[in-house]
């Protein structure tokens, strides 16, 4: 479900965007390995500072509630914002609620909104067969040396190795919007804002420079490196472990071990046979954190129109 780069118009245009459904080519791979380096590698190597600098400084209550916080937020921005919103359409909200959705997205640092969701309705046009980005279930080989290469594939290794869909083709409604278009340009100002905030946090709190360090490792690097993996657990471990109880099509799964860290997006069948719910957790005791605040969101009047599959589409969809 992530994306890495953020193609200029110019660039897509030159590249003849608008006959092709993906664009490769070298400035596109640089820009991708850029990504990868930034956003995922150092976030890395940063929980790796904060773990190990616990044997002198103990984790205190302020770090661990700016992991969360910070998580929480980035998750709001990721999983109802560009996932189920601008993605799907599954609801409907106001302009401030947008901008404040694309932002929050943005602060995950897994590509801008437009790039982000071009990759994700490619996904969805080809799940699980040629042409998907990012699917465990196509690497050759057999038992499991063939399972490990496609998690590999489907978790890290197609981040820096993928044709990139064109937004042209794939998101054409976000490249004309004027808003979503301007916070789409300043997506490396959103994530540096997404670091700043707990580190100043941090330093107010303790009045120190070790807190602004320290809001810095937990509610920055760590928190990138969680809401990453979380993310990208979607299209590794829910498209090879877990229940298939919905006809989607292809090898999506039911994967209840990550549906809270991913805010219920793990619920990966529910999702690829009915696309544009707002609601991936179906069942009651499918735990879904997205919906629960959408529910919430909707009764106070920030969201509307929010879609749901009736009683008789589950029942048309359900595998015997």
């Amino acid at each position: 479900m992530s994306t890495q780069i953020d193609v200029t118009q110019k660039s897509v245009q030159t590249a003849k965007a608008q006959k092709s459904k993906t664009i490769s080519n070298d400035y596109i791979k640089g820009l991708q390995k850029k990504h990868f380096l930034l956003y995922n590698v150092i976030p890395a190597i940063g929980t790796v500072i904060a773990i190990a600098s616990l044997w002198w400084h103990p984790i205190s209550s302020v770090e661990i509630g700016l992991l969360i916080g910070m998580w929480a937020l980035s998750m709001v921005g990721m999983s109802i914002g560009l996932h189920r919103y601008f993605a799907h359409r599954a609801f409907k909200t106001s302009e401030p609620i947008r901008a404040i959705l694309a932002i929050l997205g943005c602060m995950g640092a897994q590509g801008p909104v437009v790039s982000w969701v071009a990759v994700h309705r490619r996904h969805h046009e080809c799940s699980d067969l040629p042409g998907d980005p990012h699917s465990p279930n196509l690497e050759e080989g057999e038992g499991i040396l063939g399972t490990l290469l496609g998690l590999w594939h489907a978790h890290v290794g197609w981040l820096t190795n993928h044709e990139y869909p064109n937004p042209m083709f794939y998101a054409p409604e976000l490249m004309r919007d004027k808003t979503i278009s301007k916070i789409n340009r300043y997506y490396m100002l959103w994530i540096v804002l997404g670091l700043l905030i707990p580190t100043i946090l941090g330093s107010v709190i303790h009045g120190s420079w070790i807190g602004a360090v320290e809001g810095f490792l937990w509610g920055g690097l760590v928190r990138m490196f969680v809401v990453d993996n979380s993310i990208l657990s979607i299209n590794s471990f829910s498209h090879a472990f877990g229940t298939h109880p919905f006809d989607s099509k292809d090898k999506s799964k039911n994967n209840i071990w990550v549906a809270i860290p991913t805010f219920g997006e793990s619920w990966q069948n529910n999702h690829h046979t009915f696309e544009t719910s707002a609601a991936l957790g179906l069942k009651w005791w499918q735990i879904d954190l997205g919906y629960c605040l959408l529910w919430v969101m909707e009764k106070l009047g920030l969201v509307w129109d929010v879609k749901l599959p009736t009683e008789k589409m589950l029942q048309a969809k359900k595998l015997a």
